[in-house]
């Protein structure tokens, strides 16, 4: 097994075109007392399309990186064949590096391929006699990377993705994002035999995300990705190797595209909820059954008073053996189907469906929310508010919850409404305190400050967004997903009629963010919902919708009476 570190950008391993692939064989790895992987076996063939998925933890960066070479498995075997083209999350700006650095590493194998070409072809010139077949070699690895493009296709790939071209600027002066396109557009032009993405979506615009999209649909390669961003996985891969909690604890391989992903984790979820209702069922039946023999023994065989002795005596033996019997039936009945994991319950609003929540009248924000901005929201009503970057999305979020006062205009919301606010990134909190700490603490000051009874309140455990482990973990100890999951029941604590939503599939998993989708579709709560999320916007197609940023909007949920000031009315 070939464990040597590979370069970000360049595989030091030969191509292999069709013969290429890595197999992982029972692959384990252990880090401090936390098992991060468990017996995980995949093939990646030269036409493998996969995405690895599950919730932030479970070791999709880990797996990726095992599969690359980085990092060697305390248990198992991985086998590789094939150039192999690795994007991590981030890249690290070395002193002296600059984008030329990366462009060159991504056209070492192409000027390869073209040199030795050029040497076979002198030699052929030369009368070589082993000439002819160091040029059938070397003619198809330049083919197979289709070498005389190499550069073009680079910058190609520069342009689409808003990377930086000038090869003379130096890594340390980009930004994260910008150093990530830089390097995503070099593995993209790069022609590998297997590429491994790890969220490749990070720090793209829509229109580097549609030539990615494009870029990986028509890769001639094998493909592994690791995303959260529904639509891509929807788009590329056709089989999901997922890494979240199974019955049997082991990751499970399904193929099939996104949807038959989907409709198998729904049933393999119905008959594990079912089947561990019926074992808990049939121990509690069991259980009372003893208690019930218990009982018996100690009072209802008693006959009445005046009743011989020997008749106590005869029946004695039987109530005995009933409870022994009852007893042995308990001690032998197994618990082997393992607690499923929670699933979202949406608590139900406080408010009415129509009863009046929330009136903005000419809102503006200075340097941060352009308008003048126009709405009205009632029980259940829904908006979708979408624009670029920097237009103020986040902004009139932050307006509408009362958290920024505007700069012009004037806000109304109902004495009774209840307005919570999930923010784009993870709320901080004391690290030393459990979830369930910090939950109790935040229903508290809603209960003494504003004024909510215990009653109106949920209990943490019953929003399904957190294990019992996960309850009971500090927050210091928590992954950025387990986190954000403690944020949006926070928000959900006080049942909220008006709920606003930034950009709420950051750092949830695939499978949450369909659950919420669905609970936000379904709910009886009024919703705001900002986000870039492609999927979310397919999701939510039906919504009306504020697009911030081109002009001054005015804007309210009835049909009748959309308007825009300038003309425009909102789609």
């Amino acid at each position: 097994m070939n464990l040597t570190p590979i370069p970000e950008i360049l595989s030091p391993l030969l191509p292999a075109g069709d013969s290429a692939h890595i197999r992982a064989k029972g692959v384990a790895v252990t880090r401090g007392s936390r098992r991060v992987l468990h017996d995980v076996s995949v093939t990646v063939s030269a036409r493998s399309r996969i995405a690895v998925v599950g919730e932030n933890g479970r070791g999709k960066t880990t797996l990726l990186h095992v599969l690359a070479g980085l990092i060697p498995p305390d248990e198992g075997t991985v086998h590789r064949a094939g150039t192999i083209g690795l994007a991590r999350q981030e890249l690290a700006a070395r002193d002296g590096e600059t984008v030329g650095t990366l462009t060159s590493a991504a056209l070492a194998a192409p000027l390869a391929a073209l040199t030795a070409l050029h040497e076979a072809t002198l030699a052929m010139t030369a009368g070589d006699p082993a000439a002819d077949d160091r040029y059938a070699v070397a003619l198809e690895a330049a083919t197979r990377l289709d070498a005389w493009d190499a550069e073009r296709r680079i910058d190609v790939a520069l342009d689409a993705i808003g990377a930086c071209p000038d090869r003379n600027r130096c890594l340390a002066t980009l930004s994260v994002g910008q150093r990530y396109r830089v390097r995503l557009a070099c593995l993209l032009a790069a022609r590998h035999d297997v590429l491994l993405l790890d969220e490749p979506t990070n720090h793209l615009d829509a229109g580097g995300l549609d030539f990615l999209t494009r870029q990986l649909r028509q890769h001639a390669g094998g493909l592994v990705v690791v995303s959260h961003d529904r639509a891509l996985l929807r788009d590329v891969a056709d089989r999901f190797c997922d890494l979240d909690p199974s019955r049997d604890g082991t990751p499970r391989l399904y193929a099939g595209g996104y949807d038959a992903w989907q409709h198998a984790l729904r049933r393999e979820r119905e008959r594990w909820e079912q089947d561990y209702e019926q074992q808990q069922a049939e121990h509690r039946r069991l259980a009372d059954a003893v208690s019930a023999a218990r009982d018996r023994l100690s009072t209802g065989w008693r006959p009445d008073k005046g009743t011989g002795k020997h008749q106590r005596q005869s029946r004695a033996p039987g109530v005995v053996q009933a409870l022994n019997r009852q007893q042995d039936a308990l001690a032998v009945h197994r618990i082997d189907v393992p607690q499923p994991p929670p699933t979202l319950h949406w608590p139900d609003p406080v408010a009415r469906p129509g009863a009046p929540q929330l009136r903005a009248h000419g809102v503006t924000v200075n340097g941060r929310l352009a308008g003048p901005i126009d709405l009205t929201l009632d029980g259940s009503d829904r908006l979708l508010v979408t624009g670029s970057n920097g237009a103020g999305k986040s902004t009139l979020l932050a307006v509408l919850a009362g958290a920024l006062h505007p700069t012009d205009g004037r806000l109304w919301t109902a004495s009774d409404t209840r307005i919570a606010l999930i923010t784009q990134e993870t709320t901080e909190h004391d690290l030393a305190l459990t979830a369930s700490q910090v939950y109790a603490r935040h229903v508290g000051r809603l209960v003494v400050h504003a004024g909510l009874r215990d009653a109106d309140t949920v209990g943490l455990g019953a929003l399904g967004l957190l294990d019992t482990d996960a309850m009971g973990t500090p927050v210091g100890r928590m992954s950025q997903g387990q986190r954000r999951r403690l944020d949006l029941a926070l928000a959900l604590a006080e049942r909220p009629g008006l709920i606003l939503l930034d950009e709420p599939t950051n750092h949830l998993s695939s499978a949450l963010i369909d659950e919420l989708t669905n609970a936000i579709r379904e709910t009886r709560a009024a919703v705001v919902v900002a986000s870039h999320d492609r999927q979310m916007l397919r999701d939510l197609a039906d919504w009306p919708r504020l697009e911030i940023g081109r002009r001054a909007e005015r804007y309210t949920n009835r049909a009748s009476s959309l308007e825009a000031r300038g003309g425009a009315v909102p789609r």
